[in-house]
């Protein structure tokens, strides 16, 4: 977005970065000198007790003497909200009451897509909701009741059901007026190759939407109910909205609760999430069945000083331990860390939460392992991180 000379600097001046910050953070009042713009509080971009977060309302100005994190009011809101420079910009204007430039017509065209791809999104989700309460969805709802998933968790994840059909949801959503172009933007349908209408990408399988850090459906996963079926697990493709290697399952509602205090859980899949989140340990997120990325540590991160890596105790796991700290050393600054945490072989989070309770789990994270543990067991067995 092009912006004129002198908006951004006039923008700053009209915006007390001490009101955009405390909508985040509990000033610590005994520290602060309110009358100065001199405010501090614990940061809230990692966990800790004392207020080493500083705000110069002077300067529209912060700065973390723990964790180094530092900006204006535009840079707060990007890390903070996760949200665009543009889509920060924008907050910031509206509540400054500064009215924004003419955009750049292309900009404006893509601002207006990404809003209509939502839309469509959002219609998905209600359409595989209600099918998983149809007669054809009995089998899916048989399926999540035998791994004890109650209403209440179906409805906190809006779970779903795509049937058999080849254009169910393709014929619902044309039916409200939606265009083929904007189903297959979505990532909901395939263009046929023998020019027949689009296809639908998930059929037969019980649905997970993905939505981002500001609570947006941007993704499907699909777990098969056929159990020939190639892929078990299915995410959706690639569109303008969902970039897999940047996203993480229950980014949005797992930052709230690091925010208050809980550890950030990184698990496998899905359920996984599901399962440990039910059972009160809501910072949970998993990576979209792909190992973990350069973006997706960097998003944990931001949630989280020390995230707990959840893997399997087999040889796989520690393999994945191994590539994930090959991938963190060279990253890492003051106050960041990973640590493991070893399942019992052969168990997942919902095995474990299930067949032996909450405080079997409880006491798994409170001997996660640092990062150091795993680098001197490589060191001591010879092993090499690519083995």
């Amino acid at each position: 977005m092009s912006l004129p000379p002198g908006f951004l600097e006039d923008l700053r001046t009209r915006v007390t970065l001490s009101h955009v910050v405390g909508r985040k953070v509990t000033w610590d009042l005994r520290k602060s000198n309110q009358a100065k713009g001199d405010l501090w509080a614990p940061c809230p971009f990692h966990q800790e007790k004392t207020a080493s977060f500083h705000v110069d309302d002077r300067k529209g100005y912060y700065y973390c003497f723990g964790c180094h994190a530092k900006g204006d009011a535009i840079s707060f809101l990007k890390e903070a909200e996760n949200m665009s420079f543009v889509e920060a910009v924008e907050t910031l204007a509206r509540e400054a009451g500064v009215p924004m430039p003419a955009q750049d017509p292309k900009a404006a065209e893509r601002a207006d897509r990404l809003g209509q791809l939502a839309e469509v999104m959002e219609e998905a989700v209600r359409f595989y909701r209600l099918q998983l309460k149809t007669a054809q969805g009995a089998a899916a709802r048989d399926y999540l009741a035998g791994r004890k998933l109650a209403p209440a968790a179906l409805d906190r994840f809006e779970i779903g059901f795509a049937p058999e059909g080849w254009q169910g949801l393709r014929d619902h959503l044309t039916g409200k007026g939606i265009a083929d172009d904007l189903i297959l933007g979505a990532g909901l349908a395939r263009s046929s190759t023998k020019g027949k209408a689009p296809y639908d990408v998930f059929r037969n399988r019980i649905i997970f939407p993905i939505r981002d850090a500001r609570g947006r459906a941007i993704a499907f996963g699909g777990r098969a109910m056929d159990p020939a079926d190639s892929a078990k697990y299915l995410n959706s493709p690639e569109t303008d909205l969902f970039d897999k290697g940047r996203s993480l399952y229950n980014h949005g509602p797992a930052r709230e609760a690091a925010g208050k205090g809980q550890p950030l859980i990184v698990a496998e899949g899905y359920m996984d999430v599901i399962a440990l989140v039910t059972a009160g340990f809501e910072a949970a997120v998993a990576p979209l069945g792909t190992a973990i990325t350069d973006d997706q540590l960097a998003l944990m991160w931001r949630i989280h000083p020390e995230p707990l890596i959840m893997l399997d105790g087999d040889a796989a796991g520690i393999r994945a331990a191994t590539r994930l700290i090959d991938l963190a050393l060279p990253r890492l600054v003051a106050g960041q860390g990973l640590r493991f945490v070893i399942l019992p072989e052969g168990m997942d989070p919902d095995d474990l939460l299930r067949l032996r309770g909450r405080d079997a789990m409880a006491a798994l994270l409170d001997e996660a392992q640092p990062m150091v543990n795993l680098l001197w067991r490589r060191e001591i067995e010879g092993r090499v991180f690519d083995s």
